[in-house]
């Protein structure tokens, strides 16, 4: 088998057990460039596998917490100030024309980790994006 097969093969199963473990908590799309997309109630997220070295396969979690918030310092010190508290992923904050977006990222090694035990890691992450959106809109509409 060559390295790129390898490879695909690797990060098919990845996403295999990702999609197994999501689809206990949501419904699941398969996209075509094979990303798993999914939304946390009001959470848009999707999920991309990769290996970035021999032995290492990682899968990516990419939750948009909230789009288009008034683009005002004290919002954005305070999506930075939730960056620094969180344990699992990272925020990001992005200004646009149209405000502020805020997404959640989290990249972590999944190979060897079984459905139980990735569900209840993916869902340590969407349910602190979900959290963290209801705070940023309450926050921005206060």
């Amino acid at each position: 088998m060559s390295e790129s097969s390898s490879a695909a093969s690797t990060t098919a199963a990845l996403l295999t057990t990702a999609s197994q473990a999501l689809e206990q908590f949501h419904d699941v799309h398969v996209d075509d460039d094979g990303a798993l997309t999914f939304r946390h109630g009001d959470v848009p997220c999707a999920v991309q596998a990769m290996q970035l070295a021999e032995g290492l396969a990682v899968l990516s979690l990419t939750c948009v917490v909230a789009w288009d918030l008034q683009d005002s310092p004290t919002l954005a010190s305070s999506a930075a100030e939730r960056a620094g508290q969180g344990l699992f992923g990272t925020l990001g904050v992005v200004h646009t024309d149209r405000g502020m977006d805020v997404t959640l990222r989290y990249t972590f090694p999944a190979a060897g980790l079984n459905a139980a035990a990735l569900g209840t890691l993916l869902m340590l992450v969407v349910s602190t994006a979900s959290q963290l959106r209801g705070e940023l809109l309450a926050e921005a509409a206060g």
